[in-house]
């Protein structure tokens, strides 16, 4: 079976600050992106990226020099710019994940990867375990109740050509490539995501992501590879 991956890293991720897109910037040592790319090289990893970060994205990836491509405006719209990319030696399935989920762990790769031998679609999620309000004008107007929540991983990954299919299908944007596939009418298996697959968002997600990186590779917190 033919596995390919999508690597979404066209975003200007500001929220993090840093004064550069936060996937160019450097956790435990590596570009937040190569450590991504690192974990999907197995599974021939296209980057998706803004037309301007070329360079950055070429000195990030160093010797592993996947394709680029570029994005779009939306997520979709990227996501639709790798897959079109793929689309003239498709694979078999491809696993689409956000760059700036660095410390996924390989056992959650794995189980997205296992799952596709039995379902169409298949993505790692975490149960929702804090209790959950509703809110307005910083007061608490109910409680909500989190039965059946999951909070949404990536990789999310697919039979290419009901992905491909999906997107083209598509009108406008989605927060993740589930949304796009339940809208085709695909069914998504779940698996066992991981606290470590966060994704970074502001700037103390850079500490905690070099800790995740840094015991997983067996290297004292702290300690720069």
């Amino acid at each position: 079976m033919k596995i390919a991956s999508i690597i979404v890293a066209a975003g200007r991720g500001t929220r993090a600050g840093g004064g550069m897109p936060k996937q160019w910037r450097e956790v435990a040592g590596k570009p937040v992106a190569r450590w991504t790319l690192d974990s999907f090289a197995p599974y021939g990893p296209v980057l998706v990226i803004h037309p301007h970060d070329e360079d950055a994205a070429r000195a990030a990836c160093g010797n592993l020099a996947p394709p680029l491509v570029h994005g779009a405006p939306t997520r979709c719209g990227s996501v639709r710019a790798g897959l079109e990319a793929l689309a003239g030696d498709p694979p078999d399935i491809v696993l689409i994940h956000d760059v700036a989920r660095c410390c996924t762990p390989r056992h959650v790769i794995d189980a997205v990867v296992a799952a596709l031998l039995t379902h169409d679609a298949a993505a790692p999620a975490l149960p929702v375990t804090d209790a959950l309000w509703t809110g307005a004008s910083g007061m608490v107007t109910g409680v909500q109740d989190r039965s059946g929540l999951y909070r949404a991983q990536t990789p999310q990954g697919f039979r290419f050509d009901a992905i491909l299919a999906a997107h083209r299908a598509f009108d406008g944007d989605a927060a993740d490539d589930v949304a796009v596939a339940r809208a085709a009418g695909l069914d998504v298996a779940i698996v066992p995501g991981h606290e470590d697959n966060f994704k970074i968002t502001g700037p103390d997600d850079f500490a905690r992501a070099s800790m995740s990186r840094e015991r997983q590779d067996g290297h004292p917190a702290g300690q720069r590879l």
